[in-house]
This record gives structure tokens, sequence and C-alpha cells, in this order.
């Protein structure tokens, strides 16, 4: 069984995310963003916009700036909502349960029915419980798509009931849509506002892929996984499985049948205690001259347990933790730094004064902290240039802030 060190797996994985590649120099067009998607299968999408939307982030950390309508125009996100759907025929994104709610080439909506085929069985809740209990009520709201769409869930004619925020407490005009769109009779048109607009399924995706014939469970899965295992370059089962949220039974069987047709190498990583998986065809560069922020939601990342396996780095969400108990911030976003994860920020746009503010810089790495400020202030004012802001301001939290803030072209903050 071939054996790697832990650098050459960490080679790997970046090299299979794209790391390893300069960025482009000149002009960005579409054929940039496309190639980024192939390589990393899928943009998670989250509504947390204190920084930019997750999903754009990614993308700049592999080109750089480039633009977002780009982005925009292949997802037809943006739009007014009063408008009719874009041609489905130019469609190339589309959005569902990929690792949770994600953007995916249109592609691979077949390899996805299974799931949408699940929806009475694997749906949250509150989705399963009005189809049991209300199914009139689906029904009558995929009626009215098919009727006014497309449209978003306060033009169904529901309401709330409760003072609750309306993240936590959907009326069932919303839970009827959310319920459609699992199970594929409806999908999002795009998006206003950041807002989901229904439409239905044939009026939103290309026809050459509604035609497209549905694959056996196990099939679609075995694909599934192949993307996963290309996107990952080496890799865990879980880790596997986890890319587009297989069920994990599904996930053992699928591996070990990829493994016995010789799809998947075994191999064991020095200091990682999970047999590994490696893609045949995966890159093995013998350095990696990366620089690039994280978005939480990046694939490199997203998975803790692996970002631990591989770069020694403990990294946990905050958003949802109350301020005073947060150790690093609110928005972090892990820095790259050649092949290492060497730093972390904690970052917020403030549109109103034209500034990337630095609420929180921490050192990661055992490099000097004269080292890493320098690259990491440059991959800062080369992320607020793309925002549209002036200026980079550091607060006086963690130890890699005054470093930060005495580089050139840096405020510091109080």
């Amino acid at each position: 069984m071939k054996r790697l060190s832990a650098a050459a797996a960490r080679r790997i994985a970046l090299a299979a995310q794209g790391f390893a590649e300069p960025r482009p120099v000149g002009r960005i067009d579409a054929r940039h963003i496309r190639r980024v998607l192939g390589r990393i299968g899928l943009l998670q999408l989250d509504s947390v916009s204190v920084l930019c939307r997750s999903h754009y982030l990614p993308v700049f950390a592999r080109l750089g700036p480039y633009p977002r309508a780009l982005l925009d125009r292949l997802a037809v996100h943006g739009g007014s909502g009063a408008v009719p759907s874009a041609d489905p025929a130019r469609r190339e994104l589309f959005e569902y349960w990929g690792h949770e709610a994600s953007l995916l080439p249109v592609a691979l909506q077949p390899l996805l029915r299974w799931r949408m085929g699940r929806a009475d069985q694997e749906a949250w809740g509150s989705l399963r419980t009005l189809q049991r209990e209300r199914p009139g009520v689906i029904e009558e709201v995929l009626a009215l798509v098919a009727e006014r769409g497309p449209l978003r869930a306060a033009e169904t004619g529901y309401s709330r009931t409760s003072s609750k925020p309306a993240m936590w407490d959907w009326h069932e005009g919303k839970i009827a849509l959310e319920y459609l769109f699992y199970s594929g009779r409806v999908s999002a048109a795009r998006r206003r506002n950041f807002e989901r607009v229904y439409d239905l399924t044939e009026r939103v995706l290309p026809a050459a892929v509604l035609a497209s014939p549905t694959p056996p469970e196990a099939d679609a899965q075995r694909e599934l996984l192949r993307i996963s295992a290309r996107c990952l370059g080496v890799a865990s089962e879980p880790d596997l499985g986890d890319y587009f949220r297989l069920p994990r039974a599904a996930s053992k069987a699928r591996v070990a049948e990829l493994l016995e047709a010789g799809e998947l190498e075994q191999v064991t990583v020095d200091g990682w205690e999970t047999p590994a998986y490696l893609w045949p065809a995966a890159r093995q560069p013998r350095r990696v001259h990366a620089r690039a922020l994280l978005s939480p939601f990046d694939p490199l990342v997203w998975r803790r347990e692996r970002a631990e396996r591989l770069f020694s780095f403990r990294y946990r969400l905050e958003i949802y933790t109350p301020a005073a108990r947060r150790v690093h911030g609110y928005y972090v976003l892990p820095f790259l730094l050649g092949e290492e994860l060497v730093a972390r920020v904690d970052l917020k746009a403030d549109g109103a004064a034209g500034t990337l503010r630095v609420l929180g810089a921490f050192l990661e790495s055992a490099r000097e902290e004269t080292f890493v400020a320098p690259e990491l202030a440059a991959e800062l004012r080369l992320m607020a240039g793309w925002l549209g802001l002036e200026r980079l301001a550091v607060s006086p939290r963690g130890d890699l802030a005054a470093a930060l803030a005495s580089v050139p072209g840096v405020q510091a903050s109080g």
C-alpha cells in the first residue's frame, strides 16, 4: 500500500482544489469560472453577508479579482423578480441540496434525483410534517407556481403567525415551496436580494438536462463520489461522502465498490488515524505556492476534521456563538500561504466607510509574523479592491494585528 507523507497529502489536496496553479493574468472571463467549478464541483450558499456572500469567495480565492456578475449570469442570480425566467437553455448552474444549499452544474441534476425522490423520508421535520398532515397546501402552492411563477414565498398568500425571526419561523407557503424544492418539482429561478424566487423545474432547467435518464441510485452515488474524489485528491471515506452529503451507509458501500473497481487507491497518510483514498489521476506537485483567503464554506476547509488532519488547523464557525464567548470572531477566514494555513482574520466589509475592517488577526504558524503580515496585507488589499472598498483598517485584536497594522498602506483602528 502506498504511503504518503502529511506534506505530500496536503499538496495533493491543494492541487486538486486548484491552488497549485497561478492565478490568471489579464481579463478573467466565464471560462475561468467554469474551470474553477470543474475543480471544486459546487459552491455552497450561505445567507451571511457581513463580508461578501460566501459563494463568491471560493472563486476569488482561486482567480483573484473577477467580475461577480459573471458568476451571477451562470447562476441567474439577481434581477427584480418580476421578470420572466431566463432562457433555461443558457443556464449553467442550478440550486439544490448538494453540500448543504449549493450552486451546482446543471449536468449534475440527474445525479441528485434519488435525493429528490426521498423528500418524504429525508427532508427536515417541518417539510415532512406539512406533506403528511396537510398535503393539500403543497398541491395548492404548486398550482400557484404553475399559474403565476416565478414567485417568492411572500407571494403565496400565507403569512407567519408568530414574532420569531423569519428565518426560524416559516409560514406554510414557504414550507410548501421548500418541500417542492427538495422534491425537485420546483427550482430556484433566480435570487432576489438573496431570496429564492421559485418556478416549475421545467421552466428553469435546460430541456436536455430534464430529458436525461435518471440513473439508478447506486450509479448516481458512485458518480458523485468520483467527483468528490477528484475534487479532494486524497481523502477519508467520510470526507468523500460529506462532499455531497451522502448517507453514511451509502458512502461506505460506494467507496468500497470504487476501490474494488480500481477507481480509488487506498493509501496510508502519516499522522492520519483513518484510511485514506487517493484519486489515481490526482496531481502530486513538489511545491505549492498559494496565497488565498478562504471562506468558512470553501471546500478546502468546510469539513473541519479534514482541515485539522491536513493543516493541523482547528477551525470552528462562531457566527452563532455569543459574542462574549467567541475566540476569534464572527466571520473568520483562514489565510493560506504556500502550503500552510498560517493565519486567520475576522473580516467585515464596511461599505458606508469604504473600508475592509480586520476585526481580529491571529497567527497560526511557526513562521515569523514579519513574513506573514505583508503577504496577508497584500491579499486583503486585493480583496478590498474587488469589493469596491478603498481602505484597509486593522483593529488591535489578535497576536498578528500589530504587525499587520504596521504594513505600509494599512490603517490601525481602535
